[in-house]
């Protein structure tokens, strides 16, 4: 790369941010293009894990992270009808000692304000959606919605399992997974324990789990309710009523339904990704986080992947090596990771909705072995 080269990155989500921190910092020209007129919530609570926490760590974001977020000291899991509990795995200083950083729970906007922070001014240019691109020989034309263009030396798509930018790489469409998840935001008195013990809580249940744990420095409790889907087709985006959420959780231990009859607002959200794509640039054009190589939620891994996107795509861009070039080396660093990603959060679409039962009970003989963080070597280790 040269001091003239010019970077687009079309999406401001955490990998957009995160890659242009990264590549303004070290001396690359980089726009960020965003379609949305201001950056808002959307969405609610992220879980971090150390993997991802390590990296916005290195951005100089743990300052922020600490004030803004919380801290997990354990992940816990419990049946959907007694709350018997099937697993607790502590996390907390071990997780610090073990991995280098902390599991962060935290509410999105939170996340995306501590990046915003963190980017230098002129970088974000707002209210301009990128519908697609033309490649050339030398350079890349961005198409604009308001009918303008923009030009760069590599164009790098961070804008969602939805992207636009895709098409310029792989030539699919998201894929519905049959279930709906179910997001909101309830007072931290829903959960008194969380108080003194801060930590992540999944149920497990026949078609059905949820999950919640403090977000907004422990002011709040975000919450997921995960349902299959009888109609097997992709629900809207839209507000639901709370009472319509609890009755999908007839029969759920009390706890379950007195946090899920605390939330004021509701919104139901299809859950998609995609195939695992064989590729994830194409000369001049490069695929990130959920653009790339969109999950499943069951892993909790979207933005800690995103991060580690950012910053080996960042790291080969200022290689020394020609864009193409470049782009290929970031391509052959994650697709093997991010491949088992994408497996695993798959496979927990049906281990985490078994029916009662003999597979269910085997499920639950694992997570009972499950007692300290080795089985996660993989996944927080990076």
């Amino acid at each position: 790369m040269s001091d003239r080269t010019r970077v687009a990155v079309v999406g401001a989500g955490v990998s957009g941010l995160a890659l242009a921190i990264l590549l303004r910092r070290r001396g690359v020209r980089c726009d960020l293009y965003e379609k949305s007129t201001a950056l808002g919530a959307v969405g609610a609570g992220i879980q971090l894990a150390p993997n991802g926490a390590r990296i916005l760590h290195e951005l100089g974001a743990e300052h922020l992270m600490r004030r803004r977020g919380s801290t997990a000291e354990a992940i816990e899991t419990r049946r959907w009808d007694d709350g018997a509990l099937l697993s607790r795995v502590p996390h907390g200083r071990a997780c610090e000692e073990r991995f280098g950083a902390p599991y962060y729970l935290i509410h999105r906007a939170d996340l995306q304000a501590c990046l915003v922070d963190l980017l230098p001014p002129g970088a974000l240019h707002l209210g301009r959606a990128v519908l697609g691109v033309e490649q050339h020989e030398d350079h890349v034309e961005l198409r604009v919605a308001d009918g303008g263009t923009a030009t760069a030396d590599v164009v790098i798509g961070a804008d969602g399992v939805h992207s636009a930018l895709r098409a310029a790489v792989v030539d699919d469409a998201p894929r519905f997974s049959g279930y709906s998840v179910y997001r909101g935001l309830v007072a931290a008195e829903a959960v008194p324990s969380f108080a003194a013990d801060p930590r992540v809580m999944f149920w497990l249940g026949p078609g059905r789990h949820i999950t919640y744990y403090p977000v907004a420095a422990g002011r709040t409790v975000h919450f997921s309710a995960v349902c299959a889907d009888a109609a097997g087709v992709a629900p809207r985006t839209r507000a639901v009523d709370t009472g319509q959420l609890v009755a999908e959780f007839d029969g759920w231990h009390e706890e379950v339904r007195q946090v899920l009859g605390a939330a004021g607002d509701v919104t139901r959200w299809g859950l998609f990704d995609r195939d695992l794509a064989e590729r994830y640039c194409d000369r001049r054009v490069a695929l990130m986080g959920d653009a790339a190589h969109p999950m499943l939620p069951y892993l909790s891994q979207g933005a800690g992947q995103a991060l580690e996107d950012a910053l080996a795509l960042a790291d080969c861009l200022v290689s020394g090596a020609d864009l193409p070039s470049a782009l290929r080396q970031y391509e052959k660093q994650r697709l093997a990771r991010t491949a088992e990603v994408h497996r695993q959060s798959r496979l927990r679409a049906t281990t985490f909705h078994l029916a009662d039962g003999p597979p269910q009970r085997r499920r639950d003989a694992v997570l009972g072995d499950r007692r300290d963080l080795g089985h996660l070597e993989w996944l927080y280790g990076g």
